[in-house]
């Protein structure tokens, strides 16, 4: 992208970090493939396993040590997630971009690129899963998630930390992500809602989504794992219809059944919702709707919920 001579930024025909690779040929030997050339808004689910089809293939081929995809920021964590979560590559799948467009002063892109490709073709990147590499930082795409609206130091991997770090010299992985079982499904033909639950929310929101033909639901709850008891008949009602899925809506923690009151975390539980630790919503929904796809039932989906 490059801001134009009003100050908004739009995509362009020339990808400006072409002319950063030849600059790049002492890290690796590089291959480049043009997928898409779109602003991240734009992604969807469908885009995202059309990606991952695309890069299975490359990688069938052989020969390659790493991937490197560049990626608008907005949804960048979602398309790392998804990846994650059907690609099972041993080599090393990073994902970057830049939050200051080519022509800004102070561009981000040239320097993540890089860095990026350092990490891709390090031994310490292997088998750690798919990657988010931004400002020197290296995340496990679980875990990262944007947290500014414009600074350059806005992926940050909240609950358990980065994985690790890039210097000038070096790469350095001082954590491994824990990874679970991948599945390439080859469509995406179930629904599913995100929902942020708020203080004396109404529960025809929550009835709606059963309405409208939706076949899961992730509810953004309070806290450790609550909600207002208005939305108990709603919820225990969806439970008897499709998964419901809750993750907490605050910025750090992991939702768990500890308040018995009335729309507490041991009702939820006892009405068969599905606590995800460690998700954030966004994520949490790509998730459901793979397992989903490949027809798992309550129990295997409580299973692949679990963080440990």
């Amino acid at each position: 992208m490059a801001q134009n001579h009003s100050g908004h930024v739009l995509p362009n025909e020339i990808n400006p970090l072409d002319a950063s690779l030849p600059r790049a040929t002492d890290i690796a030997d590089i291959t480049t493939r043009h997928f898409s050339n779109l602003p991240s808004p734009h992604i969807t689910p469908e885009i995202m396993l059309r990606l991952a089809h695309f890069i299975k293939e490359e990688l069938q081929t052989g020969g390659y040590d790493g991937v490197v995809i560049t990626h608008g920021t907005d949804t960048l964590e979602e398309t790392a997630y998804f990846l994650q979560l059907t690609i099972g590559a041993p080599i090393p799948i990073v994902l970057t971009g830049a939050m200051r467009s080519s022509n800004e002063v102070g561009s981000d892109g040239e320097f993540n690129l890089i860095t990026a490709l350092r990490v891709a073709v390090s031994a310490a990147a292997q088998d750690k899963g798919v990657l988010v590499v931004f400002n020197g930082e290296i995340h496990s795409a679980f875990n990262v998630t944007k947290t500014h609206t414009s600074s350059v130091d806005t992926f940050k991997s909240v609950h358990f930390g980065n994985l690790g770090m890039v210097t000038k010299d070096h790469v350095y992985l001082f954590n491994t992500p824990l990874l679970k079982p991948t599945h390439m499904v080859t469509q995406l033909s179930k629904r599913v809602a995100v929902l942020k639950v708020y203080a004396g929310m109404e529960p025809d929101l929550l009835l709606a989504i059963s309405e409208l033909g939706y076949d899961g639901l992730v509810l953004e709850v309070l806290g450790q794992g609550n909600v207002p008891p208005s939305l108990v008949d709603a919820i225990q009602s969806l439970t008897e219809q499709m998964p419901v899925v809750i993750v907490s809506r605050c910025f750090n923690g992991i939702v768990q059944d500890v308040y018995g009151y009335t729309g507490g975390g041991q009702q939820l539980k006892e009405l068969g919702v599905i606590f995800s630790n460690g998700l954030n919503s966004q994520k949490a929904r790509l998730k459901l709707m793979i397992e989903l796809e490949i027809g798992a039932n309550h129990h295997a989906l409580e299973e692949s919920f679990r963080v440990e």
